[in-house]
């Protein structure tokens, strides 16, 4: 028995060292939760300009204890704004879409935006289940490759107030692998 944990502890942890390998640590960031550790590979083939203002604002600390100020149960979890109103962005310039076919499925990001295409800027969501309405309506720039179920801890808000957090569960940091020493 304890072989066999011993063994399957082994397995675990040779794959996501080899894995962790294949990752382009310049597009590759690390997004702090309280309760761990997500991996999340950057998609520069589907959104280049949203994955460099990610990085950009990943390389400034912007997202560094920034709220999750809306979290919907079975749909998604929103980010990336300092308000926390789900109205706010950051200094640099909203972006034009680049809106893609890559589908939303469980762990994929997508830059949220208003009404407006063109409107994305500094705020994200992160996929609890896949969401095939968001097809080629929103720019998919990048996917969790580990740590999901630290994701799925996030506080979730009132689904009669649209996902409305009180109290709501932060990043802790944000780095792109590549800068982590």
């Amino acid at each position: 028995m304890i072989r066999a944990v011993v063994l399957a502890f082994a397995f675990l942890f040779g794959v996501t060292i080899a894995h962790a390998q294949t990752l382009d640590p310049q597009n590759t960031i690390y997004l702090e939760l309280k309760d761990g550790r997500v991996v999340i590979k950057l998609r520069p083939d589907l959104a280049p300009k949203h994955v460099e203002q990610i990085k950009a604002l990943v390389r400034q600390g912007f997202y560094d204890g920034i709220v999750f100020h809306r979290v919907i149960d079975g749909f998604m979890a929103q980010t990336g704004d300092p308000t926390g109103t789900g109205m706010g962005g950051s200094k640099l310039p909203n972006l034009p879409a680049e809106f893609t076919p890559q589908p939303f499925n469980r762990g994929t990001l997508g830059m949220a935006r208003s009404n407006d295409p063109n409107s994305a800027n500094s705020q994200f969501f992160i996929c609890f289940q896949p969401a095939p309405f968001l097809n080629s309506k929103y720019t998919v720039f990048g996917e969790v490759v580990s740590g999901m179920e630290f994701v799925d801890k996030i506080k979730k808000g009132d689904q009669a107030q649209n996902g409305t957090v009180k109290s709501p569960d932060k990043i802790v940091s944000m780095h792109v692998m590549a800068d982590v020493k």
